[in-house]
Parts: C-alpha cells; sequence; structure tokens
C-alpha cells in the first residue's frame, strides 16, 4: 500500500519513479494480487494516469484491463474503472486544456489503433454488450461510452461484430427505455454512431420500436422547444430513414408522420427563438424532406406527400411559410420543405396555389414568394429556395402552368393586383441579372412540356414606351438578348444572357410555331451566327454554346414554312459562316461546363455564389437529349431529310392508326363491360321477377285462404254469439242489466206493432186478388188466375209456416227472459234488502211481460185466421237478397283479383320473352367477339345440379 501511496501524491522518499514505471507496477499488481481490493486500488490507480499517460496505459494495460472485465464481474465497481480506463484509452474527447498543439492529430492516430487492438479480438465487444446489460450505473454508463468510443473510431468493424453478434442490436435498444436521463441521451448517441452507413442494423433497429421510442422522447422534451437531447434524436431518426427505402415505408406505414404534426406547431409570438429551438426546427424540416425527397422512389414519395396533407403537416408548414418573426434560415428551410412536400402531387400542389398570405387585400402565397424571388435586397440563399420552390410547383402541374401564363396573356389582365406573370416578366426585363435569370428559369418552368402553352405565350405583347407599338414577348427576349452589352446591369451580364437563352431553347424546343416566329424576325439568325463564330474568351464560351444550341433547335423543329429559313439553307449558312465540326464543337462546351455537371446532380438549386447560378436541373435533361440529335440533323443531307421526313410522316401515320386501333378496342372492351354489366344486371332483374311473381301467387293464395278462413269464422261467431247470448250467466248483476232487458222487451213490442202493419198490407194485397179473379171473365184467365193463386197460395202456406217457426222462437226467447227476469228478482231479494226498487222494477216488468203474451197470443190467432204473413216472407226474401247481393260482390272482386293476377302473368311472360331474347343475343355477340359463353342447356344443367345440391344439403339438415 505504501508504493499506492506513492503513486496517489503520497510522501515517499527517495527518486520518484517515471510514469512508465509506475504503470509497469499498477498493471503486475492487477495480474498478480489475489486480493479484490489490490486489484481495485491499482484498476483506480491506472484510471487516474489514464489521461495524462494516455498511450501508456494503452499499451501496457489494456490486456490485464479486458482480463478484468472477463473474471471480476461480480464487483461492478472495479469493472466501473476498467471500463473508465478503457475510454480514456480509446476515445479522442480530451479536455481542452489538455490539448497541445499536435495533440488532435495524434489523438486521432492513438484512438484508432487502440480501437483496433482492443477490436481484433470480437470477444470483447461481446464482453461489452454484455455488460451494457448490466442495470448498475456504474458498470452501464461506462459501458455505453466506451462503446460510442469505439464506432465513433472503426465505426464499420465495431458494426459488423454488433450484427452478428447475438441480439447485439436488441441489446442495445433496451438503452431507450432506461428510466435514467444519463443513460437514455448516451443510448441515443451510441445508436447515432451504430446507424451509420449501415442499412442493415438501420432495420433492425427500425423494427425493434425504435421510431415509436424516439418520438414519444422528443414529445417528452417539448418537441422544438426541447434541449440538446431533441436534437440528438432527430438525428438519430434521419439516419434510419436516408435513404433506406424500407424504413420510411414502415415509417409512413406505422402513422408516425401524423405524429410529426405538432413538432411545427409554433406560438403568434415568435420573437424568442433560442438558438437550440432553431436546430431543432431546421432538422425537423430536414427530415420531413428526408421522407419526400426526389431521390427517393416516386410511389413512396407521392404516398408519403399525400399522407402529409391528409393529417394536415402541409398546411402546418404553410403556416410557417406565411407568419411574421420565423428566422431566415427556418423560413428558407420552411420553403424547401414545402417545394418537395408538393413537388409532383397534384393534390398538394392545388392546395398551394389557395394558399393566401395574411394581408389586406389577401394575395396568393405563390405571388408573394415570387416578389421575394425578383427583390435584390433579399437573401441569395431565400431567393433560391423560392426558385426551387417555383419550379416544384410547376413539376408535372399542366394545371399549374396553364394559370401562370394566362396571367399573362392580354384577356386576363387584371391591372388592379399584381400577378405572378407580371413579376415574371418585372424580373425578366430588371437591371438584375440575378432576378433576369430566376424569372427566364422560372418561365421556362411554366412552358416544360407544354407546347399549348408554348403556342399561347407567342399571344404575349408587351409595351415598351410610350408611342411605340407593342412588341410580343419573344421578340423582346431577342432584342434584350443582342443588346445585352449596351444595358448597365447589376451582377454578371454572361447570367443575364443564359437565362434568356435557357429560355429560348425550352420554348422554341419542340413547338414549330415558335421557331417560325423566332424565324421570322431576319435578324435573329445573323445574331446567332455571329456569336457562334466569334473567338471568345472563357466566359463567353458558354454562350456560344447556348447560341449554338439555339440555332440547332431552330433547325431540327423547323417545319420549312419559311423560305428564306428553310433547314437546308440554314445548314448552309452554318457550313459557310461556322463550318460544321466548330458549330459541333461550341455545342459541346454546354456539357463540359463544370457548373453545368452541379446542376445535373439535383433538382434544388444548390449554389454557394450568385456567380456560380448558370444551368437549371431540368434544362441540364433538355440539353442531353436535344446534343446528339441536333448534331446528327447538322451533318443530314437533304435528301435524308426528306427521308427522315418521309419516315416521320408515316410513323405518325402508323402511330395515328395504333392510337386509332387502340381507341377502337378500348371502345370495345368498355362495351363490352356495359354489355356484361347489361346482362348481369338484366340477369338479377330476372331473377327478382321470378321471385316476385312467386311471391304474388303465394300472396293471393294466402288471401283467399284467409277470405275462407273468415267466412268460417264470422259463421261460428254468429253461432257462438247466438249460444252466448242464450247460456250467458247472470251473475253479480246490477240495475244497469234490468234497465237492458227493458229496452229488449220495447224492440220486441216495435217489431209485433211492425208485424201488425204487415198484416194489414197483406189484407190489402188479398183484397186486390179477389177483384182480379171476378174481372177476369175467360175460362183461360180463371184457369189461369186459380193456377197462380193456388200457386200463390202454396207460397203463403209456406210463408205462414215460417212465421209461426219464427214465432215460436220468439215465445221461446220470452220465456227464457221471463224466467231470467225471475232470476233476477230472485237475486235482487237475496243479495240486499236495499234493492226493492229493483224488485218493484221487476214486478212491473212481469206485468208488461204478461201483457206481451197475451198480445202474443192474440198475434198468433190473427195470423193463424188471415193466413197472411208475406211481410216476414219479404224480410226473408230482402235478406236473402242481400247476401246474394253481398256474396255476388265478392265473387267479383276475386275474379277481378284473378283476373289481374293472370294479367300481371302474361306481362310477366311477355318480359321473360324479351329477356330470353336479349340474353340469346347477347350471347351470339359475345361469341362473335370471341368470349366464351355458355349454352342454355349447360346453363339449366347447372342450375339443375344446384336445386340438387341444395336438395341433398336440405335433406342432410
Amino acid at each position: 500500500m505504501n508504493f499506492l501511496r506513492g503513486v496517489m501524491g503520497g510522501p515517499s522518499a527517495g527518486p520518484q519513479p517515471s510514469g512508465a514505471d509506475t504503470i509497469q507496477k499498477l498493471c503486475d499488481r492487477v495480474a498478480s494480487s489475489t486480493l479484490l481490493d489490490d486489484r481495485r486500488d491499482a484498476v483506480r490507480a491506472l484510471k487516474a494516469l489514464s489521461k495524462k499517460y494516455r498511450l501508456e496505459v494503452g499499451i501496457q494495460a489494456m490486456e490485464h484491463l479486458v482480463h478484468v472485465l472477463q473474471t471480476d464481474r461480480s464487483d461492478s465497481e472495479i469493472i466501473g474503472y476498467a471500463l473508465d480506463t478503457l475510454y480514456n484509452v480509446i476515445s479522442n474527447d480530451l479536455e481542452e486544456e489538455e490539448q497541445e498543439e499536435n495533440s488532435p492529430k495524434q489523438g486521432d492516430d492513438l484512438g484508432s489503433q487502440f480501437t483496433e487492438i482492443f477490436i481484433k479480438q470480437p470477444e470483447n465487444v461481446t464482453l461489452l454488450l454484455t455488460l451494457v446489460e448490466e442495470f448498475d450505473f456504474h458498470v452501464r454508463w461506462p459501458g455505453v461510452k466506451l462503446l460510442t468510443s469505439l464506432l465513433k473510431q472503426q465505426g464499420p468493424q465495431v458494426q459488423q461484430i454488433i450484427l452478428v453478434s447475438p441480439m447485439g442490436v436488441s441489446r442495445l435498444m433496451d438503452l431507450l427505455a432506461d428510466s435514467r436521463e444519463v443513460i437514455r441521451n448516451d443510448g441515443v448517441l451510441l445508436l447515432q454512431q451504430l446507424t451509420k452507413s449501415n442499412a442493415a442494423i438501420q432495420k433492425i433497429v427500425a423494427f425493434e420500436n425504435a421510431f415509436e421510442r424516439l418520438l414519444d422522447i422528443v414529445t417528452e422534451e417539448g418537441n422544438s422547444d426541447g434541449g440538446i437531447v431533441v436534437e440528438d434524436c432527430l438525428l438519430l431518426l434521419q439516419n434510419l430513414l436516408k435513404n433506406n427505402n424500407s424504413n420510411q415505408n414502415f415509417f409512413k406505414e406505422g402513422s408516425y408522420i401524423q405524429r410529426m404534426k405538432p413538432w411545427f406547431e409554433v406560438g403568434d409570438d415568435n420573437c424568442g427563438w433560442s438558438a437550440q429551438k432553431v436546430t431543432n426546427l431546421h432538422l425537423m424540416l430536414q427530415l420531413v424532406r428526408v421522407l419526400v425527397s426526389p431521390t427517393n422512389p416516386p410511389g413512396a414519395t407521392t404516398s408519403c406527400q399525400k399522407a402529409m396533407f391528409h393529417c394536415g403537416l402541409l398546411q402546418q408548414l404553410c403556416t410557417i411559410l406565411m407568419a411574421t418573426g420565423v428566422p431566415a434560415d427556418i423560413l428558407t428551410e420552411t420553403i424547401n420543405t414545402v417545394s418537395e412536400v408538393i413537388r409532383g402531387c397534384q393534390m398538394n400542389q392545388d392546395y398551394f396555389a389557395s394558399v393566401n398570405a395574411p394581408s389586406n387585400p389577401p394575395r396568393p402565397a405563390i405571388v408573394v414568394l415570387l416578389m421575394s424571388m425578383v427583390n435584390e435586397r433579399q437573401p441569395f440563399v431565400l431567393r433560391c429556395a423560392v426558385l426551387y420552390c417555383f419550379q416544384c410547383f410547376l413539376y408535372k402541374n399542366h394545371k399549374g402552368q396553364g394559370e401562370i401564363v394566362s396571367t399573362l396573356l392580354p384577356s386576363t389582365i387584371d391591372g388592379s393586383s399584381v400577378s405572378a406573370g407580371q413579376l415574371l416578366c418585372g424580373g425578366l426585363f430588371s437591371t438584375d441579372s440575378l432576378s433576369n435569370w430566376c424569372a427566364a428559369v422560372a418561365l421556362a418552368h411554366a412552358l416544360q412540356e407544354n407546347a399549348a402553352l408554348k403556342e399561347q405565350l407567342l399571344r404575349v405583347q408587351l409595351a415598351t414606351s410610350i408611342g411605340n407599338p407593342p412588341v410580343s414577348l419573344l421578340q423582346q427576349c431577342t432584342n434584350i438578348l443582342s443588346q445585352g452589352d449596351k444595358i448597365d446591369r447589376r451582377g454578371s451580364k454572361v447570367q443575364t444572357r443564359v437565362g434568356l437563352l435557357m429560355l429560348l431553347c425550352t420554348w422554341l424546343s419542340n413547338c414549330s410555331i415558335a421557331v417560325t416566329h423566332f424565324l421570322h424576325n431576319p435578324a435573329n439568325v445573323p445574331f446567332l451566327t455571329g456569336q457562334i463564330a466569334e473567338n471568345l474568351g472563357e466566359e463567353e464560351q458558354l454562350v456560344q454554346g447556348l447560341c449554338a444550341l439555339l440555332l440547332g433547335i431552330s433547325i431540327y423543329y423547323n417545319d420549312n414554312s419559311l423560305e428564306n429559313y428553310r433547314k437546308e439553307k440554314l445548314k448552309q449558312l452554318i457550313e459557310k459562316r461556322i463550318g460544321r465540326e466548330n458549330f459541333v464543337e461550341k455545342l459541346g462546351f454546354i456539357s463540359k461546363h463544370e457548373l453545368y455537371s452541379r446542376a445535373a446532380q439535383k433538382p434544388q438549386p444548390g449554389f454557394s455564389s450568385p456567380e456560380h447560378m448558370m444551368f437549371d436541373h431540368e434544362f441540364t435533361k433538355l440539353v442531353k437529349e436535344l446534343e446528339g440529335v441536333i448534331s446528327k440533323a447538322i451533318y443530314k443531307s437533304s435528301e435524308e431529310d426528306k427521308k427522315e421526313e418521309e419516315v416521320k410522316k408515316t410513323l405518325e401515320q402508323h402511330d395515328n392508326i395504333v392510337t386509332h386501333y387502340k381507341k377502337v378496342i378500348r371502345e370495345q372492351d368498355q362495351e363490352l363491360e356495359e354489355l356484361k354489366q347489361q346482362v348481369s344486371t338484366l340477369k338479377s332483374q330476372n331473377e327478382q321477377l321470378q321471385v316476385t311473381v312467386t311471391q304474388q301467387v303465394s300472396q293471393i293464395q294466402q288471401h283467399k285462404d284467409q277470405y275462407n278462413l273468415l267466412k268460417v269464422q264470422l259463421g261460428k261467431d254468429t253461432q257462438h254469439h247466438n249460444s252466448h247470448g242464450d247460456t250467458l250467466q247472470m251473475n253479480g248483476i246490477q240495475l244497469e242489466e234490468v234497465s237492458k232487458l227493458r229496452e229488449e222487451l220495447e224492440d220486441w213490442r216495435n217489431r209485433h206493432e211492425q208485424l201488425q202493419g204487415q198484416l194489414k198490407e197483406k189484407d190489402a194485397v188479398i183484397e186486390n186478388l179477389k177483384s182480379l179473379q171476378v174481372e177476369m171473365g175467360t175460362e183461360q184467365s180463371s184457369q189461369l188466375s186459380s193456377s197462380r193463386g193456388m200457386e200463390h197460395s202454396a207460397e203463403l202456406q209456406k210463408e205462414l209456416e215460417l212465421l209461426r217457426t219464427q214465432i215460436q222462437l220468439q215465445a221461446a226467447e220470452i220465456s227464457k227472459l221471463q224466467t231470467e227476469n225471475q232470476k233476477l228478482q230472485a237475486t235482487n231479494t237475496a243479495i240486499d234488502p236495499a234493492l226493492g226498487a229493483s224488485g218493484a222494477v221487476a214486478s212491473r216488468s212481469s206485468e208488461k211481460e204478461g201483457r206481451l203474451l197475451q198480445e202474443l197470443g192474440e198475434l198468433q190467432s190473427e195470423v193463424k185466421a188471415l193466413s197472411e204473413e208475406k211481410a216476414s216472407l219479404q224480410q226473408q226474401l230482402d235478406s236473402s237478397s242481400s247476401t246474394v247481393a253481398i256474396l255476388q260482390d265478392e265473387k267479383s272482386k276475386l275474379q277481378q283479383e284473378v283476373a289481374e293476377a293472370k294479367k300481371e302473368q302474361d306481362d310477366l311472360l311477355v318480359l321473360l320473352a324479351d329477356q330470353d331474347q336479349k340474353l340469346s343475343a347477347l350471347r351470339s355477340k359475345l361469341k362473335d367477339l370471341g368470349m366464351p359463353v355458355e349454352d342454355e342447356d349447360d346453363i339449366e344443367s347447372g342450375d339443375q345440379a344446384d336445386e340438387d345440391e341444395d336438395g341433398d344439403e336440405e335433406e342432410q339438415d
């Protein structure tokens, strides 16, 4: 221990040992000591010396430290010291006060060399992964830092070892779930180094739920208002998503794009932007751009763009775009982000066109952005971003191109407000060369791959000065191009000319009418040939190349409508004035230029300074397409041109024929689809009609059955009612029932009076008959009258018998009423003496009943005596006639229903016959068209088989 005290700074006698000697003794003590405390103290001493004597500790102690990690895992303290010592040796993060002038480079070399020594044995990295799993803070945190340092020094090698280690990446993913923020934050840094440039590890990390955990951390830390932890998480997300299509798709499918929207919800008070917030928001915008980058597969980019629109992310970005107080670099990055979110997506482009700036009166966001682009006082980076945004808005957006060009046409110009077309023309003809270039490129994008708009733009007329007639936009561009050196401009004059030449080349390409308008000006061709023929400086060579391209376009797309500028004459002019080889050489200056190569790499304008702003990305594609074609066209003879024109015509005719047949086939396919749909609809209608027919037949049968049942039930009900009236038992009879009986007696009295009246009428009829018999003088008449009288008397006898039976029934009913009345009297007397009044009433009713009986007896004697009961017979006849009428009525209704059912069946049969005819006609059409159609027999057999199968299934059930 005295030795250790000397090493740690205690007083000691004699000469002090050197650092190397001390380290050697400590290493021997770590290797040979049997006591854990001694080894722990030795490792602690090595840790203290490792920063000052990094080289010596790394050379002598690394092997012993690794051995400690393997053997002393039970003691977390010694493991922590060993890990810290290895970290100090391997890491290059030296403290500033310890760094010398040459130490950074030396430190980098030492760290890389020691890392290489450490990972030479892959078991060391596997051991480190095992230690990282320990929950003890003094083991886990140094292990994470050491592993991070190893990845910084020898990233690919360590990544490969971790990748092949069982559950290697999964162990490290557990660091994000650690409740201790220090370990979690350093775990994020570790995963940053682990996922750099390794797609396999990126996929594993992503599928280990990294997106969910990282987004949760960003939300917990306060989104853009969070600290450096948010920055680290965003950098890790960029590593996982950049150039990794699988992870991008997983991010989109997991609905993580929707969770990005709250990042951009900045408040109205935008004055307090800290440096960390600016950095975080910048990284968030870059993360959005990673998902919609033009270098991604088109399908993946489009799906992400649509998801950003539907979740409101694009709307949130446009809000930041139009907000006030936003820092310039954030505003620039937001413009670039919005540009790539809307690029090539019609839905997003339409929304962006509808966005208005919060001004009075409101102006479209496009107009406000173009104002910034043509304003020379705006920062260069911001102007480039606006140009990129305008290009992305017009990319594959014919609708947007038409809206921009329409603001230049005479019929749609609105003098009350500033339009996009006016701003572009103002920038095109301003004295700022950068504005000229930006406006020319923007206008060229409005014409990209749109021949109709190129023709429309020829109608644009510009008023140059008061008193002079207006000139066309094409003429004004060529005038400025030819007078470029005479106009005093701010910036590079070459830049203005290059921009105008790019606009003219885009305008004239694939548009013969524009070429004719260009050649119609006699000064244009001499100017171009003069520019190409001159031997100018290096800067002007680019202009010469573009002039050669413009002249070549005028030859290639020339329709020979102008006699003086036919293809052959222009070629002869080039041969005389310039020379074919010289022309092709000047044309090649464009693609050989360094700025051309830079612009061809990516769509976004990435210029370090305004002087380097020469070429547009889309224009480089046009040059690549036309350079070889123009070079061939220059060397072709007139005969070859004629042959080529003939070939073109035949090809066009062939294309027209092919398109015609395609159209016919498409129409036939549509007709076939329509016929198939009609057949299917007719089949369904037929089935429905058959079902309705069966339903109606069953309903008719049901109605008939119900009618018969009702008739039977009515008969039973009447009989039941009569029997019920006869056998009704009075239980607890009240005074109301007695009054009902009295009313019934009154009804019977009225009936008797009616019968007496009818008997009197019969007497009158008999007297009339007797007088008729006396008046008849002849025998025939007497015989006829006697026979009729006998017949009539026989009928009267029958009627009398019927009346007798009715009177007997009435007498029986009266007797029943009497018995009921007697019962009522008995019950009334038995129930309560207070009901004496009811007894009196009952006695009075019995007296009335006696009188009625006497009257009935008299009536019977009178009926028997007079034999006149024709009235009752007439009543029966009337009742029978009414019942017959009712039955006839019901019969007519039934006959009408049957007739209607037959009529509906006939209509359905006619409709089914028409459908069968249509089906047979459609089958014949389908057979003529070569489609497989089953015959009716096959269909019927198939239907029969289906019915048999259904029957079998029902039997099984």
